[in-house]
């Protein structure tokens, strides 16, 4: 299976995150959060080009990354190399964890809006029992996406641009969506100027579902999952449907 925007985004991913200032604002929150659970083997899914996990382990716990897209999966594994740390990346998708990776995790993360490309109720439900058969009973899953309650409330079309330079070449960063009720088309439009050149644009689209806080509850429970924690950003306050900027879940495993 393909996942064409981000085979083709791989390589620009990581000019289009600012990752200090990333994980400078996220990695408190995590830490607080790992260390009142006893969290010590963590999956991040849906892992990018893996600083998450590499963050993970440098803090350390025992970290491992999955990725549905191949050329994430290789831009993974070169930043855990340059970063010196333990972290095995593997090349899987939702719904395939707790059949092929050497769990139970203690934790499972899935990041950065990844959870919208699931975008039928079967496969988000799907997804959410794999996830709690790959943790141990006590163990976590965490999810951050977007406030899409926001969104959808606010016909939120546009996000902010991202700009990346590097001497004298450009990068510029643009997403919106394309919206029809919950049914999104998610656009990345990347435009590139090297050396004061002409800007040259290249646009890719994938598919989301703008599941909304309420919509999520049901499936986490018939997953075993109970939700112990509903933030509005990693700031840890509380979610607000209309002005939170994120929906930060976080679920618990039963423990029988």
């Amino acid at each position: 299976m393909t996942v064409p925007l981000y085979d083709a985004f791989s390589e620009d991913y990581d000019r289009f995150v600012n990752w200090p200032a990333r994980l400078a604002f996220e990695m408190p929150f995590f830490h607080d959060l790992f260390e009142r659970h006893q969290v010590r083997r963590v999956l991040d899914l849906a892992c990018g080009t893996g600083h998450h996990a590499i963050a993970f382990a440098q803090q350390g716990y025992e970290a491992t990354a999955a990725d549905l897209s191949q050329a994430m999966v290789e831009r993974a594994r070169a930043n855990v190399a340059q970063a010196a740390v333990n972290v095995p990346v593997y090349r899987r998708g939702f719904g395939e964890l707790a059949r092929s990776l050497s769990g139970p995790y203690d934790a499972i993360t899935c990041l950065g809006n990844s959870l919208p490309h699931l975008t039928t109720e079967r496969a988000l439900a799907e997804a959410l029992r794999d996830m709690a058969a790959a943790i141990k009973p006590g163990g976590l899953v965490v999810i951050q996406n977007r406030n899409l309650d926001r969104v959808l409330a606010r016909q939120e079309r546009f996000m902010s641009p991202e700009v990346h330079r590097v001497g004298d070449e450009e990068w510029v960063f643009m997403r919106f969506y394309d919206m029809d009720g919950a049914q999104l088309r998610f656009n990345v439009v990347r435009l590139h100027r090297p050396g004061g050149e002409e800007w040259t644009a290249r646009i890719e689209q994938t598919h989301l579902y703008a599941w909304q806080r309420q919509e999520l509850e049901r499936p986490l429970t018939e997953a075993g999952l109970r939700v112990v924690g509903i933030y509005g950003s990693y700031r840890g306050e509380a979610f607000d449907v209309l002005e939170s900027s994120d929906l930060v879940l976080v679920a618990e495993r039963s423990a029988t």
